[in-house]
């Protein structure tokens, strides 16, 4: 009987992971095998290359006034996706590893009331939230109304890479805070007390103790921040008025237009660069992890 325990063990393991191993490839591998199928055929589903070479080589001129220069055109707009994405991502790190800390330093109630109130706006739709930030920011809105009561003056935000920013930084931030929350809330507190026993100031406690340790919630929230916020096209559309095409604009554009191998080339190209970002991030949390 002792014998065939590992053994029912290892079936039970695998029954209760059948319903997921079932939704993850019909709903995850299927469609993205979907995607390269249509990201390496054209019109008549015949083998082509084009879809990807289009994507480094189209180019477009661009004029200012003085003089005219030709740019690789999706480059250009994927350098300004990833560079907003980034700024985001580090806005809502730089705010939620300290929020993050404090809640799972704070007593139990206390932490569920502070995950309830974060996890309030994700269950309102993502177009209502982006439509009261587009209220709250026009020039008439409530804030430049609020600056204008304290004397500030008006300030024009809408239409802004500011807005986009601050758009993405909203809608995605607890995705940033709530896998931090996680792994410090299951953090030993008496690492951190032998740390300070052993003279580490605060920053030392910080960096050679909870910062290692926490890194694994910080891959996870960069990781889920990132990728959405490189791939959206509401957000820059409402908040920012059209001015700034992002990529997920050019995927959307494509479909639009009923260029589906196009799109799917795009879809598929970023998503090779972000899973090549995924593999770098995380094989510097292990050897992050290894060293501490």
């Amino acid at each position: 009987m002792k014998r065939n325990a590992p053994s029912q063990r290892s079936l039970l393991h695998k029954l209760v992971l059948a319903p997921y191993s079932i939704w993850a490839a019909l709903f995850i591998l299927v469609p993205l095998a979907f995607v390269a199928y249509y990201a390496f055929t054209d019109s008549d589903f015949n083998f082509t290359f084009e879809n990807i070479s289009r994507f480094f080589t189209a180019t477009s001129t661009i004029s200012d006034g003085e003089s005219t220069r030709e740019v690789y055109t999706y480059l250009l707009i994927f350098a300004r996706s990833l560079k907003l994405a980034v700024i985001s991502t580090f806005i809502c790190l730089l705010m939620g590893y300290p929020m993050a800390y404090i809640m799972s330093r704070a007593s139990s109630r206390t932490q569920k009331v502070l995950v309830t109130l974060i996890m309030i706006p994700m269950w309102m739709n993502f177009l209502i939230r982006t439509y009261a930030w587009m209220t709250i920011l026009q020039d008439t809105g409530i804030l430049n109304g609020l600056l204008g009561f304290i004397g500030l003056g008006p300030v024009h935000i809408i239409g802004t890479e500011s807005a986009v920013v601050i758009g993405m930084v909203y809608d995605y931030f607890p995705y940033m805070i709530l896998p931090i929350y996680s792994v410090m809330a299951k953090m030993d507190v008496k690492l951190i007390e032998a740390a300070r026993d052993l003279g580490c100031n605060g920053f030392g406690v910080l960096r050679r103790v909870i910062w290692p340790l926490s890194l694994p919630g910080v891959i996870s929230g960069v990781i889920m921040v990132l990728i959405p916020s490189i791939s959206t096209f509401y957000i820059s559309q409402k908040l920012g008025n059209g001015k700034f095409y992002l990529i997920g604009d050019a995927i959307e554009g494509q479909y639009v237009a009923n260029n589906l191998h196009f799109a799917a080339a795009i879809a598929f190209i970023l998503m090779v660069i972000l899973l090549v970002c995924m593999a770098f991030m995380q094989r510097y949390a292990n050897k992050k992890a290894v060293a501490a």
